[in-house]
């Protein structure tokens, strides 16, 4: 039976990690500050603070696998420290918002990244935990690098404005779509891929991204989905920038639109993921299970990422 280490393991992704682990006949210990609903039965808990130094106490012994899911130096830093000589494998959860560019299409885990000179920059702290990470554990290292991770669960409600929204029906503002793609991964997809790779101890750097889907095509298919009969309203980037909407996700945004100049961030190259053994389901299938779990939630609650329908409503009045 393989010992398996998820720092984490109590929140969205590494708990469908650990859950993975558990239902495959792993003893999994899932180390983090709180308990949560989402820590799998099966699963033993380590409650600790990674800023203390004795946070590790009680993650004894040797590890086949670790999988780090953090990435604020201080907590990365410590976790190699006590635990690179007793792990086997190590798996990095980091991010494709590490590379410098986002205008190649089709780039690979070769394109350049950018200097970590901010620590405390969401982006640079991911490329100094690679860096860390690497120096630390050698070819005992994955390092996955998803894109876009969509599904039941997400907490950044990006994915998720949309078919809440085309539920609602009416007019709905969205950008011009042209030319924009959508990449999206499914987090269950992501969550196995991890187990797999772990399992064989694959080593190296992986985009963990799905396949480029039109943005219009997105939305067509969530408006089958969600049986929407009511109007696309389509404004452009000037339009929207010149009234405060924000670009890609947070409050008063259109969740997952980017900048044209940003067209690589969405068409970024999966083949190493998929020659890796890892699977993509289809996007209607990620569609509904969001779909299912936006009506379970609420599709009127208040949200993190999207526009308030007040807003909306003002934003659709000024560009009639």
């Amino acid at each position: 039976m393989r010992r398996v280490l998820v720092l984490g393991g109590n929140r969205w992704l590494g708990a469908r990690i650990a859950a993975l682990l558990v239902a495959a006949g792993d003893d999994v210990t899932c180390l983090a500050r709180e308990p949560t609903a989402l820590v799998p039965a099966g699963a033993r808990l380590i409650r600790a603070d990674r800023t203390r130094p004795d946070a590790y106490a009680d993650a004894s012994g040797d590890w086949d696998e670790v999988v780090e899911l953090a990435y604020a130096r201080d907590v990365v830093g410590s976790a190699l420290a006590a635990l690179r000589d007793r792990a086997a494998h190590w798996t990095l959860i980091s991010s494709v918002s590490v590379y410098a560019r986002n205008d190649e299409v089709g780039a690979d885990e070769a394109a350049a990244l950018v200097p970590p000179v901010e620590p405390d920059e969401y982006a640079q702290a991911k490329v100094a935990a690679e860096q860390a990470s690497a120096g630390a554990l050698g070819e005992r290292l994955l390092i996955v690098r998803p894109g876009l991770i969509a599904g039941p669960g997400d907490p950044s409600d990006r994915f998720g404005y949309w078919p809440a929204r085309l539920l609602h029906g009416g007019q709905v503002l969205v950008p011009v779509t042209e030319g924009r793609y959508v990449q999206i991964i499914d987090v269950d997809d992501l969550a196995a891929f991890v187990v797999h790779a772990g399992r064989h101890r694959v080593g190296g750097v992986i985009n963990a991204v799905g396949d480029p889907v039109p943005f219009a095509d997105l939305l067509d298919l969530i408006a089958a989905a969600t049986g929407f009969s009511g109007r696309l309203m389509p404004a452009t980037d000037d339009w929207l920038v010149g009234h405060d909407v924000r670009f890609w996700m947070g409050e008063r945004s259109l969740p997952l639109w980017l900048p044209a100049a940003a067209a690589g961030f969405a068409r970024r190259s999966n083949a190493a993921y998929r020659a890796a053994g890892g699977g993509l389901s289809p996007i209607e299938q990620t569609i509904a299970r969001t779909l299912l779990f936006e009506r379970e939630l609420g599709i009127d609650r208040p949200r993190r990422s999207g526009l308030s329908p007040n807003d909306e409503a003002e934003l659709l009045r000024l560009l009639r």
